[in-house]
């Protein structure tokens, strides 16, 4: 990696399963962790990324789902100490994927929509609702600073089952 992205965390690594701590105050050093976290989503390429997946344990999320959602522009959204505040009760069902898993996916049950409360990349207290793709996604990294992965979501079947396409991707790649 370039020495302005970080090195993403894959599974087993223990940091994934760790609780991120709140941060005290957003600061020059947190911006510039938020921009490089962003950088290293989109070179990925990815539409989100967790403090712990570049093995820091701050509660630090970006993300930007604008283009996958079939916009030409980047909407990144930073989020410090996030907090799922309302949750709609009709459920989403839909593939997700892993930058810490790379290459594989499953069909996870999420809530449709959510109300999250964050501070911005400013450190101003916002509240926003996410829904369908956004949602899914602003889930599944707060999961991560939770130390929740999309896997844990899973049956142990179908877990460990996605768990030894992971091992045995990474030994092909190793021998190529």
């Amino acid at each position: 990696m370039t020495k302005d992205l970080y090195d993403i965390i894959i599974v087993p690594d223990p940091v994934l399963k760790e609780t991120a701590q709140p941060v005290a105050q957003i600061d020059d050093a947190l911006r510039a962790q938020m921009d490089r976290m962003l950088a290293t989503m989109y070179d990925a390429p990815g539409i989100g990324l967790a403090a712990n997946q570049v093995g820091l344990l701050n509660r630090v999320l970006v993300m930007d789902v604008a283009q996958r959602e079939g916009e030409n522009s980047r909407k990144p959204v930073c989020m410090v100490n996030p907090e799922v505040i309302w949750t709609s009760e009709e459920p989403s069902v839909m593939e997700e994927g892993c930058l810490s898993i790379p290459g594989q996916y499953a069909q996870v049950q999420r809530p449709k929509s959510v109300r999250v409360k964050y501070l911005n990349y400013d450190g101003e207290m916002e509240e926003a609702e996410f829904e369908d793709l956004a949602s899914h996604c602003v889930q599944h990294e707060i999961d991560h600073l939770n130390g929740v992965l999309f896997i844990d979501y899973l049956s142990s079947l179908k877990r460990n089952m996605l768990l030894r396409k992971l091992q045995k991707a990474q030994k092909e790649s190793q021998i190529l």
